[in-house]
Formats: structure tokens, C-alpha cells, sequence
């Protein structure tokens, strides 16, 4: 993550699987000129003491504006279906990324791109060409896991995606490009195409210019026929050209590592090992070296219900102008016996050594509400007890439901004082059905991750909404953003646990083993 004052972005992650090639499908990218809703914060409720949460606000005034649409009609994966966006911002430009036509058991038809050139008023959309069979003479039978970066030194925006092979296997990592976000080159290969399998990958680029390494990028990716070994690999030439991957020292296995870059250069990779904890490597030379991991916390999580694909408690990481790094997830440690999740987050100046975990105070820890696919954003021209942080995350309002009858919605709070003190939660989109979102061999998807970018105080995300379909579609899951929500101080405050604590035992519970999860 940029560590410039004015760029900004946020995270999270998924997924992978099979191929069909379309004779003559050509879409051309739609182009939408939608004026955003910009909505005001909600006004703290009147009476609310500090440390008390209130349940979540349906805001009457909210209007959710559609992004993007699912152009392609092969009959091989889910349409009209967008999932699983990642967003970063520079000056008023953001560029979300997504994947579009999802396949059940992995991937997508292609990335879609949605970039928006006045802090989110307006969008324009379109596909990103030459990576799969399906849009502009790629060779590929499916893409995932987006991620958006902008290397400032260069001028060049980018987005990542896991290719994947006609048996299903994550084969690599591609870098499209674009001078401007809207138009965009045929992709480079950067790590892989080499018999191995990947998954996961993230990118990052240093955009401080007081960095003895300003222009470099970085990748994540983990190899999955290694055991998940995590891999980093470097570009100084705007994304052209990428180095061989190296692993951090000790070489750890792990899922959705996501480096962010301080102020003087330094990278740091939150990534998650196997559902059960949050660990961190960094590099202080560029990207010559990694250092070993040290950990962040213990995980202790509440296995959603509803067979929704949740990303298994993959990190959303961010960083404020001093270089402060914030890590959330999703966690029940606040909650005895563990019957639903908050989202938590902990911090760090130098990405060795980590704070005590911190509850968001979305709601009472006795509400029902279970809360998780956290995306976190930092306003990244701020910094300490001034940073402005906006969070958007899904919940159900009562975690004990079942497939047919669980009620999916997007949630939003903030803070104007680095974590402090929030503002009142509030809903943004939903009720939605899971029957009403894509269906994978790994359960009904939004996405295994979601990003928050926030800009002159006002944070915008694209996330995926379910609705009902018309016209004999089996989908109509599309990005909408509610505009760029006003990031405010609030009343209640944050609540503080000891790392590791008896409430903490690290193993989560009800979950499995991470595993690949394209």
C-alpha cells in the first residue's frame, strides 16, 4: 500500500476453476456515466454514551449506485454475476477491479474494471483484454483474485489476476496496465506460468518519494504445490518486468498477504497461515531480502453460517501517512463462547512488533450480529490520533441462520481519530439471500475479501450486491458503491484485549484448515 499522502487504498480476497472457449464472444467495454449519491454521515445518536454500541442505522437516505455490469453469456460459468473487488485511489482516481461471470469451482470469466476520475461521483467500466479466451485474445480459461495498485514514479496503474489453466489451476500472475485507468494494455506474465500452482496474489508500489526505493512494486503470491509457500517478487520499470520470486527467510506457508510500504521504503506483509493466525515479514532493502515473520495475533473465529464464503478470516491491511499499519479481521474473542464475530484490528509502526488487539464497536458483543469481510481504508493524507479511517464489512443480523433463511448486508462506520472512538454503524445495502449471490464448491460468494479507499475524508468502496433476477437470468449480482461516505468521529469507543489472551486460545473455532481457495 502507497504510503504518499495522497493515495489510498484498502483489501482482501478469492478465487478459481474450469474453461470452455466462447467462438465469437466480443464485449466491448460498456462505458457508465453514473452520478453517485454522496452521502452524509449519519449524525451520532442522541443519548448514546461512550463504549455503549447501538445496533446498526438503516440510513433512508443512502442510494446505492450500480457500477458495472457482467457482459459475457458463455454458458460455462455464472451470469450476470461481479464479486470479489479490490479499490485503490490516487489524487480524485479510483480504480476498483473485479471478477466477472464467476465459474462455481473457480474464477471467472475475466476482470472487470471500474475507475472513477472525480472521487467517485462518476464511473466508467470495462473488461480488462488479453487474458482470457473470452475478451480481447487472451489465452486463458479463467482469471481471479484482482488487486489494484498505482506506481506514482511511472505514471502507471495496475491490476493483477490469478490466471488459471484449462485444468483448473492457479498457473500465475499477470500485471495489466494503464496510463490513465481506462485504457489498458494486454497484460505482462510476472510470476509463474512455470508448472507450479498460485494463489492469492496482491501487488503494492512505493510512492514516497523520500524512499531510497520509490518506483519499486511488489507482489505476494503463495505457491499452493509448495504447501502455500508465500513469494515475493519486485518490479522497478513500472510493472514491464518483474523479478524471480523470492520467500521471506524460514520460507512460511501462508494465504492473502497483502504489503503495504512505509514512508521510508520499508515493506510490510500481513498475511494469514491457515485460519489460525495473522503473522508479518518485511523487506528494509527493496525487495533483496525478506525477513522472517513475527506474529501479529492469534485468530479466534466463529464459522459463518450459511454456507457463505467468507475468505476464512483473510487480513485487510492499511497504512496511515507516518506509516502506521493497520490490520483487521474477523474474530470472536469478544464474544464469550465465540457464537459470532466482531471485526478487530491491531497496529504497528514498524511491522515487527504489533499492539493489542482492538474490537471494532460495531454493535454490543451481545447483539446476535455476526460481522466479517472487513475492508479497511485509511485517508492516507493522515496520520496518529487524527487518522481518519472509514470500514465497510458484511454482517447477518442474527448469526444463527441457516442457507434459506440468512439475511446478508453491507455495513459502514468510521473513525476521525485513528480508532479512538467510531461513529454509530450503519447498513448500506441488503437484506440479500444467499441464493441471490454466486454459487461456488466453497458456498455462496461476494468475494474471500473487500477494500475501502478513502479520499479528502470520504471513504468509497465497491462491493457486490445480490438481487432477484428478471428476465429468466439464475443471477443478478453486480458493484455498487453508496458514494463516498463522510468519514466522522462518534461516541463510542474501541475496546482493547491482551494479545493471546485466555480468550484468545489461536485456533478458531469451527473452522477448518485454510486452503486454496481461488
Amino acid at each position: 500500500m502507497p504510503s504518499s499522502p495522497s493515495s489510498s487504498r484498502t483489501s482482501h480476497r478469492s478465487r478459481i476453476r474450469g474453461t470452455r472457449r466462447l467462438a465469437a464472444l466480443a464485449t466491448t467495454a460498456a462505458t457508465f456515466a453514473v452520478t453517485a449519491a454522496m452521502i452524509a454521515a449519519q449524525p451520532a445518536t442522541a443519548g448514546v454514551t461512550s463504549g455503549t454500541p447501538i445496533p446498526h442505522k438503516p440510513s433512508p437516505t443512502s442510494a446505492l449506485t450500480q457500477v458495472s455490469t457482467d457482459p459475457f453469456t458463455n454458458s460455462s460459468s455464472q451470469h450476470a454475476t461481479e464479486l470479489e473487488p479490490d479499490t485503490f485511489a490516487y489524487g480524485n482516481t479510483i480504480v476498483s477491479s473485479s471478477q466477472v461471470g464467476r465459474f462455481t469451482d473457480g474464477g471467472s470469466s475475466d476482470i472487470g474494471w471500474n475507475t472513477s476520475t472525480d472521487g467517485g461521483a462518476t464511473w466508467q467500466h470495462g473488461m480488462l483484454p488479453g487474458i482470457t479466451t473470452y475478451e480481447g485474445g487472451g489465452s486463458w480459461a479463467r482469471v481471479s483474485d484482482p488487486s489494484v495498485a498505482y506506481d506514482a514514479k511511472h505514471g502507471t496503474w495496475m491490476v493483477t489476476g490469478l490466471v488459471i489453466d484449462t485444468n483448473v489451476n492457479g498457473a500465475g500472475v499477470t500485471v495489466s496496465r494503464s496510463a490513465n485507468g481506462t485504457n489498458w494494455q494486454k497484460p505482462v506474465m510476472a510470476v509463474g506460468n512455470d508448472g507450479q500452482g498460485y494463489d492469492k496474489e496482491w501487488i503494492v508500489c512505493d510512492n514516497s518519494t523520500s524512499s531510497p526505493h520509490y518506483g519499486s512494486c511488489y507482489i505476494e503470491a503463495d505457491i499452493t504445490s509448495s504447501g502455500n509457500k508465500v513469494i515475493m517478487s519486485t518490479s522497478t520499470d513500472g510493472g514491464a518486468t518483474w523479478s524471480t520470486p523470492k520467500s521471506p527467510s524460514g520460507a512460511p506457508s501462508g494465504l492473502g498477504g497483502q504489503p503495504l510500504v512505509q514512508p521510508n521504503g520499508t515493506v510490510v506483509v500481513p498475511y494469514s497461515t491457515n485460519g489460525t493466525s495473522i503473522r508479518a515479514f518485511n523487506s528494509t532493502d527493496g525487495g533483496a531480502s525478506w525477513s522472517s515473520a513475527s506474529l501479529v495475533s492469534n485468530v479466534r473465529s466463529h464459522a459463518v453460517a450459511g454456507n457463505l464464503r467468507d475468505g476464512e478470516g483473510l487480513p485487510s491491511a492499511e497504512i496511515d501517512a507516518s506509516g502506521k499499519i493497520y490490520v483487521a479481521w474477523q474474530d470472536c474473542r469478544f464474544r464469550s463462547g465465540c457464537p459470532a464475530n466482531d471485526i478487530v484490528y491491531a497496529t504497528s509502526t514498524n511491522g515487527t512488533s504489533w499492539s493489542a488487539v482492538t474490537r471494532v464497536p460495531i454493535d454490543a458483543t451481545t447483539s446476535g450480529a455476526d460481522h466479517f469481510i472487513p475492508g479497511i481504508g485509511v485517508d492516507h493524507a493522515t496520520s496518529g490520533s487524527t487518522a481518519k479511517i472509514g470500514l465497510y464489512y458484511y454482517f447477518y443480523p442474527k448469526a444463527n441462520c441457516s442457507a434459506s433463511t440468512c439475511q446478508l448486508e453491507v455495513g459502514y462506520l468510521s473513525s476521525a481519530n485513528g480508532g479512538s472512538t467510531w461513529s454509530t454503524a450503519r447498513t448500506v445495502a441488503g437484506p440479500m439471500s444467499l441464493n441471490q449471490i454466486a454459487s461456488t464448491t466453497q458456498g455462496s460468494m461476494v468475494g474471500d475479501y473487500l477494500s475501502t479507499s478513502v479520499i479528502g475524508g470520504k471513504a468509497v468502496s465497491a462491493f457486490a450486491v445480490g438481487k432477484a433476477p428478471a428476465g429468466g437470468q439464475a443471477f443478478d449480482e453486480a458493484l455498487y458503491t453508496a458514494g463516498g461516505l463522510a468519514v466522522s468521529g462518534g461516541p463510542v469507543k474501541a475496546q482493547q484485549a491482551a494479545r493471546d489472551s485466555a480468550l484468545n486460545p489461536g485456533a478458531g473455532a469451527g473452522r477448518i484448515p485454510l486452503r486454496t481457495a481461488r
